[in-house]
């Protein structure tokens, strides 16, 4: 009996791939033969799962953006007793800036896509998705402190979270390049949160 493919497996599988190879080696190193060598399988299986580089590329960073999205809900679920808006927010941004160690490598990948994204019009749409969820979460949280008066009324919750997104997203840079450490960034990711609640 022929053995049965589990497809959706396969795809996650070459997608962890894909990102294993960015995070080592840069965009670059994804080549159909890199990718199903990563994967360890046929490059006739990654052609049955994808028709194109593209559609690899796009595959993979919906991979990483869900995990970047689910990991910060899971942080908010996870807390089993009601926790204060500041530090819901917080630990929320320095998961969304990807800074313990790690998330080094998915650091590296997701400023790969970043990168490569106006080469590419879906690759861009994927990430302007992503963002847009963020952010949604984001202004959760503030309205979330608004409603406990931890955070003033009179600010707007989707302007604070643009700029709450910004720095978060700048720190992931900054650490990748060496000019903050994991402490320093989480040290201004507190004190941007620290001018909501007073």
């Amino acid at each position: 009996m022929p053995k049965q493919v589990d497809y959706e497996e396969r795809r996650l599988r070459i997608a962890e791939a894909v990102c294993a190879l960015i995070a080592r080696s840069g965009m670059e190193a994804v080549s159909l033969r890199d990718v199903a060598a990563e994967a360890d399988v046929s490059m006739g299986a990654v052609q049955r799962c994808f028709r194109t580089k593209e559609d690899i590329l796009l595959f993979a960073l919906e991979h990483i953006s869900r995990g970047v999205s689910e990991r910060a809900d899971q942080r908010i679920a996870a807390t089993s007793t009601p926790q204060a808006a500041a530090t819901l927010l917080s630990h929320t941004l320095a998961e969304l800036a990807l800074l313990d160690e790690d998330s080094r490598a998915q650091a590296h990948v997701w400023l790969a896509f970043v990168s490569h994204a106006p080469a590419s019009e879906r690759l861009a749409a994927v990430l302007h998705e992503t963002y847009g969820k963020l952010h949604d979460l984001v202004v959760w949280l503030i309205r979330y402190g608004q409603d406990t008066k931890e955070i003033p009324q009179h600010l707007d919750a989707a302007q604070e979270a643009h700029t709450l997104l910004a720095v978060a997203d700048g720190l992931t840079v900054h650490i990748l390049a060496g000019h903050h450490s994991p402490e320093t960034a989480s040290a201004v990711l507190q004190r941007h949160v620290d001018c909501l609640v007073r």
